[in-house]
């Protein structure tokens, strides 16, 4: 459950983080790899998001997979919760549902995407100024952040997650109840060893 009894900012970002663990994480990356690499990669990419999220003028919560710990977030910056559900749609909604009591616009993000950055964040609580939801299309058929002004339960319910085919049962979803959706830059996750080796060879990583 969060506290949130002293936010007052009407923009809340949700934030969704495994417990870095070896053999607990990436686990796709450590089949193309070893279990060392994939802890490394995902370590880089919580620093990543740990960078470009204290940039967000938002109220900050921090969702852990399995407990909370003391660690670089600080608990100055975010609130510290557990995830609680069956499956990572009961998960988000369980987040969704806690927020929205206290926020009027409310997004979330995973720790995936090295590509995700400040300006995507804020242009999405920008987007759902004028939009009932906004959401941020991976290439992998996912998606690297959703965002609502008001709960839609249904975005969460018998979605085929990692799949690939999340973001179009989603945008489905939305389309059925006439919600007017505003769509961010598409980006890439890292799911795969490919994936961590291609940001290394792009250009802004030379």
């Amino acid at each position: 459950m969060i506290n949130s009894g002293w936010n007052t900012n009407e923009d809340a970002l949700i934030i969704f983080i495994k417990n870095p663990q070896i053999g607990k994480v990436k686990t796709r990356i450590a089949k193309g790899s070893d279990d060392e690499t994939a802890l490394r990669i995902y370590k880089r990419l919580l620093d990543h998001t740990h960078t470009i999220t204290q940039r967000v003028k938002a109220t900050k919560y921090l969702f852990y997979s399995d407990f909370i710990e003391e660690d670089q977030w600080s608990e100055k910056i975010y609130t510290k919760a557990l995830q609680r559900g069956a499956n990572l749609g009961e998960r988000m909604l369980e987040a969704f549902i806690e927020a929205l009591c206290y926020h009027k616009r409310v997004t979330i993000i995973g720790s995936d995407c090295i590509y995700l950055n400040s300006e995507h964040i804020s242009k999405a609580f920008e987007e759902l100024k004028s939009n009932d939801c906004v959401i941020g299309p991976s290439k992998d058929g996912g998606y690297y952040l959703l965002g609502m002004t008001s709960l839609h339960k249904d975005l969460f319910l018998n979605i085929p997650w990692s799949s690939g085919k999340e973001l179009q049962k989603t945008l489905d979803v939305a389309q059925s109840l006439s919600l007017q959706v505003s769509s961010l830059e598409e980006l890439n996750d890292i799911d795969h060893i490919e994936d961590w080796e291609e940001y290394l060879l792009s250009s802004d990583n030379r």
